[in-house]
């Protein structure tokens, strides 16, 4: 079995080289090292997924509504071997496919263009269920972010899922406890996230998110019901100077920053 742990450590590495090296133009730091470990789960322990074949219809299917986590998105891809070192190195430069929000290419096992939240949640429940009208096997899942659950498209979709018993759908909330303007409990107090998914009909679990154990064992979670598993993380997680801090929501490194960064993700564990 894949080394969970150590394949996020790989990603959180990699991301920050990725954040370094787009310069003056910054990257989405916080949310996107919150999600490592699900990343690191997802593809790591739980897909189901052909990167020779990536346009096969018995492919699970990751829908990352949550748009600016691509810093882990991209080299969790990489590792899953959809796109290229070059194609990482390309982030954030003029003439590169490689965005701060992820567009759309099965060819690079990107599913979904992401920038517009909650619009991915609403395109993994019509995912799924084409998917279960096809008698497909396969699974569904979609993350979003905490703040993200402020917007209705959010519960009309899970309002859907519950009614078409979507089964093979599962809900991953990134819940990193801040969105950009500040705290979600300033902002938008929408907790506890479990008690609103279980009222919309899905079974929903809590987990720590940088648990891979944890995480594993929630997402391999299937019944009749839409599964939410709301993991619990922390906005920029691994790098001491970021974790809980709103303005690293979007940011620059400097090169002391960077190579602090790397030495603390090193160092952990």
């Amino acid at each position: 079995m894949v080394n969970c742990k150590e394949l996020a450590k790989q990603l959180r590495l990699k991301a920050l080289e990725m954040a370094f090296k787009s310069g003056r133009n910054g990257s989405h730091l916080g949310g996107g090292l919150s999600a490592i470990e699900i990343f690191a789960t997802l593809y790591g322990c739980i897909m189901h997924y052909d990167a020779n074949n990536p346009e096969d219809e018995n492919r699970d299917r990751l829908i990352v509504s949550k748009g600016h986590c691509v810093l882990a998105y991209y080299p969790a891809l990489k590792l899953a071997g959809y796109i290229s070192q070059e194609d990482l190195d390309s982030f954030e430069t003029d003439g590169s496919h490689f965005h701060g929000h992820a567009l759309r290419n099965l060819k690079n096992g990107i599913e979904f263009s992401g920038g517009s939240l909650s619009m991915g949640m609403s395109f993994a429940v019509g995912e799924a269920l084409a998917c279960k009208k096809k008698g497909l096997k396969n699974r569904i899942f979609v993350i979003v972010g905490d703040g993200e659950c402020d917007e209705g498209l959010i519960w009309e979709a899970a309002m859907a899922a519950s009614n078409f018993k979507l089964y093979n759908l599962t809900v991953i909330v990134d819940c990193n406890k801040f969105q950009y303007d500040g705290p979600t409990k300033e902002i938008m107090d929408n907790s506890p996230l479990i008690e609103k998914f279980n009222a919309f009909g899905f079974d929903s679990y809590e987990v720590d998110g940088h648990n891979c154990d944890q995480l594993r064992q929630a997402l391999n979670r299937v019944g009749n019901r839409p599964i939410c598993v709301i993991a619990d993380t922390i906005k920029g997680k691994g790098v001491s100077f970021m974790e809980n801090q709103r303005e690293w929501h979007h940011h620059t490194l400097t090169e002391e920053q960077y190579k602090q960064a790397v030495k603390e993700v090193m160092n952990n564990g």
